[in-house]
């Protein structure tokens, strides 16, 4: 397995973040080298500033965290976050659509997202929040994913009933196989659950106790 810092998503999404919030976030990837920073999309412009001249990359949360936003926003966010600098969007499902079992509906709202960042270069992360969804809707999710054009299928927000479990990890990748990858997030605050996730199928973790989990890894 390769180093954990190597893995993460090091994420600030809660609501009262601030701008000195977001810029130790870009401080701690730097010092770290983890492989990206998660933030909500006003804060992209300010995360190209303090990352200048690294390698980390910058990815934006769209329709965070409901997903129940009009496709266009969905759209029209991912667009203003690309040209400001984001390399990856994670975006999230239309989840009461998905629900009801409005496929179509399902699937054009992730390809908007994905068309849109395309034009800027950016991947697609579809959050797919499994806590709200069944096994069966879990799968037909991947796959719409998939059909779209997205590049990973990504668990959950952190911000609904529940997290990431292996056992949902483990479902979506053997859903996507390596046609995409798998971004595992939400409660995961320690080494032991993220390589428990890592071993699961994840390629990536979304975290926040980022450090804490890196720590362990060297001791």
């Amino acid at each position: 397995m390769k180093p954990l810092n190597t893995y993460i998503d090091h994420t600030v999404l809660k609501a009262d973040a601030t701008s000195s919030d977001v810029k130790t976030l870009c401080q701690e990837a730097r010092d770290h080298q983890f492989y990206a920073v998660c933030v909500n999309s006003c804060y992209v412009a300010l995360c190209k500033e303090e990352l200048a001249g690294t390698d980390v990359a910058i990815a934006a949360v769209i329709g965070f965290p409901l997903g129940a936003a009009h496709t266009a926003a969905k759209a029209a966010e991912t667009e203003i976050a690309v040209a400001e600098g984001a390399t990856e969007i994670d975006m999230v499902l239309a989840i009461g659509a998905m629900k009801e079992g409005r496929t179509d509906y399902v699937l054009e709202d992730i390809r908007a997202v994905v068309n849109a960042a395309g034009k800027g270069g950016a991947i697609v992360k579809v959050i797919l929040e499994t806590c709200l969804l069944t096994t069966e809707e879990i799968v037909d999710a991947c796959l719409l994913a998939k059909g779209a054009g997205a590049a990973f299928v990504k668990t959950s927000t952190g911000f609904s009933t529940a997290g990431a479990t292996a056992e949902h990890v483990r479902l979506m990748k053997q859903t996507v196989g390596d046609t995409m990858k798998v971004k595992a997030s939400g409660g995961i605050r320690d080494r032991a659950k993220a390589v428990e996730m890592i071993e699961a199928g994840a390629d990536r973790i979304g975290a926040s106790a980022s450090i804490a989990i890196c720590a362990e890894d060297d001791n």
